[in-house]
């Protein structure tokens, strides 16, 4: 089969299209075809040399597909030759076909294409096990989206709205402002031209909202800490402005502040699993009744992933890049 291969750690150009092995399955996977798959900021980071692989998973860059499953292990009793399906990946994604247990599979949603199926598995896992597996944000609380125009961002508007929270974000420009705007969210704040912070602080008569997703790291942490209401929680899952930076720990203690952070690849499969058996029980409902859609920006061909990663680096995509096999 083809595959993408990271010839060397460095910029987009190290990503090559090559002829490698297909896949072996052991006895709980399937081998899926696949028929797309979607670029996540961690492939950039994998391509860099800073994200590697979990031992055993593939060296392929590619943490979500869609596709049609070729063949099931011996213990594998859900799913059948000819199934089409889109999966959580560990990696590998960037290749014809692909290796996954059984467990981190999940049917292709009623009115869905197979193609753009393979925008959800990865912003649904992250947002529904970060955002309300661990964070239990609730009907009527206040949600604030760092980033609301990536991947993660435009799925986790839609669903927060569909469980009756009210949904704060920012983002760069006036065409992602008015996007979000248009799936859903109540506030948009354009972090270049507004102090995120006293936008926020007058938005909620002061008081400041319940959650924040972040990817964005140090420079963030405090004045996230700062806008958040009693019982506040901040959840970091990215560190796109970096890891380090200086705090002021008082306001956690008088207003109950949590803090967590936690990533989706290296989990445990018995924990992957878990996560995608909520995900179609809780979100796969709401996709099926038209209330979370896919936000795709761009469908390239596989042999063009250097230019997907260059796009997605320069932040100009509004949702998710798809490449093709």
């Amino acid at each position: 089969m083809k595959a993408i291969v990271i010839t060397s750690p460095g910029g987009p150009e190290v990503l090559q299209l090559q002829e490698v092995e297909d896949p072996q399955i052991q006895e709980d996977e399937v081998l899926i075809k696949v028929e797309a798959t979607a670029l996540n900021r961690a492939d950039t980071l994998q391509r860099k040399g800073s994200y590697p692989p979990p031992k055993g998973a593939s060296l392929y860059p590619g943490l979500e597909c869609s596709g049609t499953i070729e063949a099931v292990g011996q213990n594998v009793n859900r799913w059948k030759i000819g199934d089409q399906v889109c999966a959580l990946l560990s990696g590998g994604g960037y290749a014809e076909k692909v290796a996954v247990p059984a467990g981190h599979v999940l049917p292709i949603p009623p009115g869905i294409s197979l193609k753009d199926a393979a925008s959800f598995p990865e912003v649904a896992c992250t947002v529904w096990s970060t955002v309300f597996m661990m964070s239990h944000l609730s009907a009527g609380e206040t949600l604030l989206i760092h980033g609301g125009s990536s991947g993660i961002g435009t799925f986790a508007i839609q669903i927060a709205k569909y469980q009756g929270a009210k949904v704060f974000i920012t983002a760069g420009n006036e065409e992602k402002i008015a996007f979000c705007k248009d799936l859903g969210a109540d506030v948009c704040i354009n972090y270049k031209t507004e102090d995120f912070v006293a936008r926020v602080k007058e938005e909620t008569g002061g008081k400041g909202v319940d959650f924040i997703l972040d990817n964005v790291g140090g420079p963030y942490f405090q004045r996230n800490l700062d806008i958040l209401n009693v019982d506040g929680r901040l959840f970091i899952i990215g560190f796109m402005g970096g890891t380090t930076t200086e705090v002021n720990l008082g306001g956690m203690l008088a207003r109950r502040l949590t803090v967590q952070a936690a990533g989706l690849r290296n989990r445990s499969k018995e924990n992957k699993a878990l996560i995608v058996s909520e995900v179609e029980k809780n979100v796969w409902p709401a996709i099926v009744a038209g209330k979370v859609k896919p936000v795709v920006y761009n469908c390239l061909p596989l042999s063009e992933a250097a230019e997907g990663h260059r796009i997605m680096e320069s932040s100009k995509h509004i949702g998710k890049i798809l490449l093709l096999p």
